[in-house]
């Protein structure tokens, strides 16, 4: 078992199913003889050679377009977009064909695809670089979105993509792919797709986040619990399908709930959590559900990053203000 951040985890998954399944092909920028932006592909060229991993023109629309062909012909094609804000142009395959492939032919084909892609912001990148827009795809009926928020959760739900038949988005949160270190074993065990995961048991507040904002979320509750205060900690983990069950049985116990997302606050997941419980959990609730996100604005530039993402003072304050309504 060896000591993992985030990006050797999700490289570990990869060469795990690529030496499991030889229909596993890795393609993308710069993923080949560079091993990635990130180096998330690192090695993988020289293990598996050029017909599984290949390096792709600088054009997103391309790389779609490719998986996609790929999918339907049998093969498990991994496609990496080196950011996200960079993958607004595969979206006319995503939706209109990874996302219906299975519909489209009445089950004769499937879309077995995988599209990573680094997303967020936290690494003083220019503003194309540092989206958090994952309510995009999770919109789309067809696609799956899962974010890990840790190691070992980016080596169980990658191999869990990697082996799912239809098309799966995979957002990496990049702030902490260097940020914690975990042991994880390469033992070819996928964690389930489709269930949120309790990070911390409690019994005054639900706390609810994803991706890299899992990081300040627990630091907040660690905060509370200086106070008193008993904080229940959510990774949704897969965006879509959410699994709005264990979110629900949490506030059924607390009685109020916090969700944090780094996205933007108009049209995110957050607002879409709220909705189901305000719909399937209001006789539960104490306190209206209040959320932590990041503004209606594009990401600033470098200097200003901090005043926008949501910080862990702002989701301390917000709990705070939810436990103190009556």
């Amino acid at each position: 078992m060896a000591e993992l951040t985030l990006v050797e985890s999700v490289n570990l998954a990869l060469a795990h199913e690529m030496a499991a399944d030889e229909r596993v092909v890795v393609l993308g920028e710069d993923v080949g003889v560079d091993g990635g932006v990130f180096r998330a592909t690192a090695g993988l060229l020289e293990r598996f050679g050029p017909r599984r991993v290949r390096d792709t023109p600088l054009a997103e629309t391309v790389i779609a377009g490719m998986a996609v062909g790929m999918a339907a012909m049998g093969l498990h094609p991994v496609a990496e977009i080196q950011f996200m804000g960079f993958s607004y142009s595969t979206l006319d395959h995503l939706i209109n064909h990874a996302a219906r492939m299975r519909n489209r032919t009445r089950g004769r084909l499937s879309c077995p695809m995988v599209l990573r892609a680094p997303y967020g912001g936290g690494i003083h990148a220019p503003e194309h670089h540092s989206e958090s827009s994952e309510a995009l795809y999770a919109h789309i009926p067809g696609l799956r979105v899962v974010i890990p928020s840790s190691p070992l959760r980016a080596y169980g739900l990658l191999l869990a993509a990697l082996r799912d038949p239809d098309p799966v988005v995979f957002l990496e949160p990049k702030r902490v792919y260097r940020l914690v270190r975990e042991d994880v074993a390469d033992d070819g065990a996928a964690l389930p797709l489709d269930v949120c995961f309790t990070l911390r048991e409690g019994s005054d507040i639900t706390l609810v986040s994803w991706g890299a904002m899992l990081h300040e979320t627990l630091q907040a509750a660690d905060r509370l619990a200086a106070d008193g205060v008993s904080a229940e900690v959510i990774d949704v983990a897969t965006l879509k399908p959410l699994d709005a069950d264990t979110i629900l049985e949490s506030v059924a116990k607390t009685g109020r709930c916090v969700v944090v997302q780094e996205a933007p606050l108009s049209g995110g997941l957050g607002g879409e959590i709220a909705a189901r419980l305000a719909d399937q959990g209001l006789l539960s609730l104490l306190a209206p559900v209040k959320r932590v996100a990041g503004y209606d604005t594009v990401m600033p530039l470098p200097r200003a990053e901090h005043r926008y993402m949501p910080s862990t003072a702002r989701i301390v304050a917000t709990a705070r203000e939810v436990l103190a309504y009556e």
